[in-house]
């Protein structure tokens, strides 16, 4: 029996960069968190302890931190600085993951006008983005986490098969309610990112809404499809979704009926609906992917 190192990859983690461009009175804020990740001949510092092939995670540190001196763009432009900056840093490093996440500030409004330098953190939802430069290629992963979204009517669930264990009640009306983790892949690097970013996050909001849903998972599959139908830019759609349950409440206790009025909102346990949505005219490229958890 033979033993041997896999696969592997190291860098640095949750690199928080805040960079303020200051150059006119109204200034602008983005808010970061980098992670890199490097590939390729980095045997010997496993079996043997030899750094020679070692670009310190620190080194990466600093590289995040002197790119964003010089403005970061979008964060899938700033990713690709990069990636492409660490996998072209020396000949045995063969490639080069860079991840970003992006918060969101809104500006505070004083008198009804959004201030010059005065901020607001938004809502939980996060802007991401994943580059991966492998050898020639390169890939581009946008996404969102965490975008909750609420429908009150316009849901339904029945159908499903009966067991022994099931206790679920049909029903033909409920509340829908998920939080949305959604990736999406470009097999092209030249595009207005911004804009490619609004236009499909438009798309799975406004899918959710109009989609009469059956099941969550009708629901996914019908926003995934909305985006590829839209953007011939977009090559496939992974999305993550838990069931945000929601519960009529029972109030007989207190002498009082409930005529779909009051729920009890359940953080846990909730049912996770994962998919791809993907077109078949496109070749896959799994290296995007890598190191992105929460898709099946």
């Amino acid at each position: 029996m033979g033993i041997r190192l896999g696969r592997n990859q190291y860098g640095k983690a949750e690199v928080r960069v805040v960079a303020v461009d200051r150059s006119s009175p109204r200034h602008t804020l983005v808010d970061l968190n980098v992670s890199s990740s490097l590939r390729g001949d980095f045997a010997a510092a496993h079996t043997a302890g030899d750094n020679a092939h070692v670009l310190t995670t620190d080194a990466q540190k600093n590289t995040v931190f002197a790119f964003a001196r010089d403005g970061v763009g979008q964060p899938e432009e700033f990713g690709l600085r990069l990636a492409r900056h660490f996998a072209g840093s020396y000949p045995w490093i063969t490639g080069a993951r860079v991840a970003v996440e992006s918060f969101g500030w809104d500006r505070i409004s004083v008198g009804g006008t959004p201030h010059d330098h005065a901020f607001r953190r938004s809502g939980g939802e996060v802007r991401t983005a994943v580059v991966t430069v492998d050898g020639d290629s390169e890939h581009v992963l946008a996404g969102l986490t965490d975008l909750v979204v609420l429908k009150t009517t316009g849901s339904e669930f029945w159908g499903f098969p009966r067991d022994r264990y099931t206790t679920l009640a049909e029903t033909r009306d409920r509340i829908l309610a998920t939080a949305v983790t959604a990736r999406w892949r470009y097999p092209r690097t030249d595009l207005d990112f911004a804009d490619c970013f609004a236009g499909v996050r438009g798309a799975l909001l406004e899918a959710f809404a109009a989609t009469h849903s059956l099941a969550l998972q009708q629901t996914l599959y019908a926003m995934g499809e909305a985006v590829l139908e839209r953007f011939t830019e977009v090559a496939e759609v992974r999305l993550s979704m838990p069931n945000k349950h929601h519960f009529l409440q029972d109030l007989s206790a207190y002498g009082l009926d409930n005529p779909d009025v009051v729920y009890h909102a359940d953080d846990r346990p909730y049912g996770l609906i994962e998919a791809v949505v993907e077109r078949d005219d496109v070749p896959p490229a799994e290296v995007a992917w890598l190191g992105n958890p929460g898709f099946c």
